[in-house]
């Protein structure tokens, strides 16, 4: 893995919660995390309606952990990770646990991917979904699709779900890739540039739901601009895949 930054210390672990108006749940995720995992950093993505109120009571209690780093006007998911991932660093993290905010990840299976840091701390572990029936058939066929595009861009059929949210990055590494797209099409895209660096992908299985409009589920996806912001990013990268795998295999080959 040569120019990626290896994880040779000491692993330390918080979590990551990018927030957009998720007043509902956002407590209770919190809670959910910390059941494992000591310091949660909240990333409150310009949100405009209770969850301000409710991510600044979290993040007043000293004795809770909880970091809040606030964006001046909402940015995008991939925005407000990356600002948490950076602040993560700086608090002496070598990883962060990325989770969604919306409830939707089973919370219970973060030990299985602590263990697979501890085997693995060069690696990003990322959630392989198993879906429920009540996943929108939209939602079903979309992810299918965008899995199958990122496949071709990374040049590999081993990449799991492009776009679940669950995820431990190994920040470093992660931070070293540059510049990623602020919105919704970050997890895909950073999926992507990882496999081009040669950084470790391993997936974890992991059930995920999605709660109804009641319970707190909440979609921000913006149909004509996030599609469109979509489409050219994922043209980018068609375009940079060839050479992104020479130069893997190039690497792989002096390794």
């Amino acid at each position: 893995m040569a120019g990626v930054p290896r994880q040779d210390g000491p692993i330390r672990v918080c979590g990551l919660i990018p927030v957009y108006n998720n007043p509902m749940t956002l407590e209770r995720v919190v809670s959910r995390v910390q059941a494992y995992l000591d310091t949660v950093i909240i990333v409150d993505d310009g949100s405009t309606d209770d969850t301000r109120s409710i991510a600044g009571r979290l993040a007043a209690d000293p004795a809770a952990h909880v970091y809040l780093k606030r964006l001046p006007r909402n940015s995008g998911k991939g925005a407000a990770v990356q600002a948490g991932q950076q602040l993560a660093q700086e608090n002496g993290f070598t990883h962060a646990l990325q989770v969604d905010a919306d409830g939707q990840h089973n919370l219970d299976d973060i030990p299985q991917f602590l263990v697979r840091t501890q085997e693995n701390p060069q690696a990003l572990i990322a959630g392989s979904p198993v879906f429920g029936t009540d996943i929108p058939a939209v939602r079903r066929h979309g992810r299918k699709l965008t899995t199958l595009v990122t496949a071709i861009e990374a040049g590999s059929l081993s990449l799991p779900d492009a776009m679940c949210g669950f995820r431990i990055y190994p920040l470093a590494a992660i931070l070293s890739l540059g510049r990623i797209s602020k919105r919704m099409i970050y997890d895909p895209e950073v999926l992507v540039r990882a496999s081009w660096a040669g950084i470790p992908i391993v997936s974890v299985t992991t059930r995920v739901r999605y709660l109804s409009a009641e319970g707190g589920g909440v979609s921000h996806f913006r149909m004509v601009r996030d599609n469109v912001i979509n489409v050219c990013v994922h043209g980018w990268l068609m375009l940079q895949a060839p050479l992104r795998w020479v130069l893997r295999a190039t690497r792989a080959r002096r390794s």
